[in-house]
């Protein structure tokens, strides 16, 4: 005799869910750079302020000082520069290679009031901090019309 059996249809989603989740482990296709340079990669900023100073915090590991370029031109800051693969490959046969190399890029635009040639840039521990300090406000300032006769 033949039995039947409910169909549950939340059965097969959670299956089905779990096959893309297999599918993309198993994947040997790489994920989609957001550089257009295929090798290189795009640092992660993290942008704060306090009273005197905006404070940018770039992640840049494995790259050293010397290889970073910061420029402020018409108010966009622009952080680039490469970061070099090491050399001595030959004698390993690489079987997966994740870390990004090449040159990078990265630009945010200041506001007005900011001290461009003030700039203080320093690096530890593979994180860059730039210390941009705040031009004082422009005060509204009253002008008061003289009466002639």
């Amino acid at each position: 005799m033949t039995s039947l059996t409910r169909w549950d249809p939340f059965q097969d989603v959670l299956s089905l869910r779990e096959a893309m989740n297999q599918l993309f482990e198993e994947s040997v296709i790489p994920a989609p750079s957001l550089s257009r340079d295929k090798t290189g990669f795009v640092p992660a900023l993290d942008l704060s302020e306090t009273p005197e100073s905006y404070i940018v915090d770039a992640a840049l590991p494995g790259v050293k000082a010397d290889d970073v370029n910061i420029t402020v031109e018409n108010n966009v800051l622009t952080i680039s520069g490469e970061l070099h693969q090491e050399e001595e490959t030959k004698e390993r046969n690489f079987h997966r290679i994740e870390r990004r190399f090449g040159s990078f890029q990265r630009s945010i635009t200041l506001p007005n009031t900011v001290k461009a040639d003030a700039i203080v840039a320093s690096m530890k521990d593979g994180v860059l901090r730039l210390d941009i300090p705040k031009a004082e406000e422009v005060k509204p300032r009253r002008i008061t019309v003289n009466v002639t006769e």
